[in-house]
């Protein structure tokens, strides 16, 4: 790919990818897109030049208050007045540990890390300690669990990682708990843990016929009660002595305070955490069960120890007060309500905008409302990287940076406004395309997806 940026060039020329999560690359992003960024604040960002944009990006959804929170950065400038990173474990670890676990209903223990790829990792090692089985059971539809082998050698990019490996990550289907059976049968008494997460693009169905979501405000459907596909996943895990894994990466402190499974009323044995937790610091967690996660412990006297997680940085201090100060703001200003009411008037009004053009088959807004996502169909109604790619390009013209939709505390009715008058603009362009042909309307490269095997 030839790219013609002096920065995007600089960036290509010492850091592989451009960026240290492939998802922020440059071909990732059209190329009317900044290149690179030197700040942001509320829920605006500023390029080297300091032109600004109102971004839906969020730090790859990692904030959901807003950038540059002065109650949450305080608080960890003042942990790392501190010293930041002790010989022994700090008050702010502990203080971080325990609120976790008071707030995390099925969280007897909790181990921090940096990110989410060594969380999930841990999960499935103690999988694998506590049942003594090999096979992995991921879910196909959601795009990302780890950086690890045993996920990445599942994925169209397994170079890198041996056959063997690849061998024992299988793959079943979201809502479809045949297709889970099915692999349970075949690889009976092997499976050590089904890792998921709780949703992503749609809720667990409770009935065969249900849509995949309401994009409601408040969600109308009674999952705490109903015997819906999460809950039938937990129940064959338990029937199988199966370790259940929820990843929260990204449901997590934004579908509900207490996580997702709170929200739909299950009981995993292990879940992972990240992202939204810190408001965009550094922190991750893998909790569970204690007979599990003291597998890890240093307390058992005749259980063989599992090294689970051991980390330098794992705590340091800034990032816990962060998490700690995180929780107290979405506590005190209601945080999640207010981005699910965001969250779903982006959706109706912005789907009324498409009918009005008369694309809204072509172009829609969907998903859970905390969590919008946009559907950019061609005129044979496929998806299209191409429209895609023409959406995030005129939305940029119009200083909004939306290659996906994250929302946080500091969008707002102003923001809101801003957003819909640009996407009506934006909209009409998009018509055109159907029209005349989307090659038309490009600005340079089409998007590329993260996993693809070349470039």
């Amino acid at each position: 790919m030839k790219v013609k940026n002096k920065i995007t060039n600089r960036l290509l020329k010492v850091i592989p990818g451009g960026a240290h999560t492939y998802s922020r690359g440059y071909d990732t992003f059209p190329e009317n897109a900044p290149p690179i960024l030197e700040r942001g604040k509320g829920v605006y960002i500023f390029d080297q030049k300091g032109k600004k944009y109102l971004d839906y990006g969020m730090g790859l959804r990692s904030v959901n208050i807003g950038y540059a929170e002065n109650s949450i950065n305080n608080a960890a400038i003042s942990a790392i007045k501190k010293g930041n990173n002790l010989t022994r474990p700090s008050i702010t670890e502990l203080i971080a540990a325990e609120a976790f676990v008071a707030l995390i209903k099925h969280a007897d223990m909790v181990k921090f890390t940096k990110n989410g790829s060594t969380a999930v990792t841990a999960a499935v090692k103690l999988a694998r300690a506590y049942t003594g089985r090999k096979i992995i059971l991921r879910c196909a539809e959601q795009p990302f669990f780890s950086f690890d082998d045993w996920f990445i050698g599942s994925t169209k990019v397994p170079r890198g990682i041996t056959e063997e490996t690849k061998r024992l990550t299988k793959q079943f289907h979201y809502n479809n708990i045949e297709s889970l059976k099915k692999q349970i049968t075949k690889f009976k008494g092997k499976i050590a843990c089904v890792v998921l997460e709780p949703s992503s693009t749609e809720c667990p169905k409770i009935n065969k016929n249900d849509s995949a979501c309401c994009n409601l405000e408040k969600c109308n459907r009674n999952f705490k009660k109903e015997n819906h596909f999460l809950k039938q996943v937990e129940l064959i895990c338990n029937k199988n002595d199966i370790v259940f894994i929820l990843d929260e990466m990204i449901t997590g402190f934004r579908w509900h305070i207490n996580g997702a499974q709170n929200f739909y009323g299950v009981k995993p044995d292990i879940s992972t955490f990240g992202k939204a937790m810190a408001n965009g610091f550094s922190v991750s967690a893998v909790c569970g069960k204690k007979k599990i996660m003291e597998l890890g412990s240093i307390t058992s006297i005749n259980e063989e120890r599992v090294f689970l997680l051991s980390t330098t940085h794992g705590a340091e201090m800034n990032g816990l007060a962060a998490f700690t100060e995180t929780v107290k703001f979405l506590k005190k200003n209601d945080v999640i309500s207010h981005n699910w009411k965001y969250g779903a008037k982006l959706i109706l009004e912005g789907n009324k905008i498409a009918k009005k053009i008369g694309i809204n088959e072509f172009f829609y807004f969907s998903g859970i409302a905390c969590s919008p996502l946009y559907n950019c169909l061609d005129s044979k109604k496929n998806n299209s990287l191409e429209f895609r790619t023409l959406f995030i390009q005129e939305m940029l013209n119009q200083n909004i940076l939306m290659p996906w939709i994250s929302i946080s505390y500091r969008h707002n009715n102003q923001t809101l406004k801003k957003t819909l008058i640009a996407l009506e603009k934006t909209l009409k362009i998009y018509e055109k395309a159907l029209k005349f042909g989307v090659k038309k309307f490009l600005k340079g490269h089409t998007i590329k997806p993260v996993f693809r095997r070349f470039n």
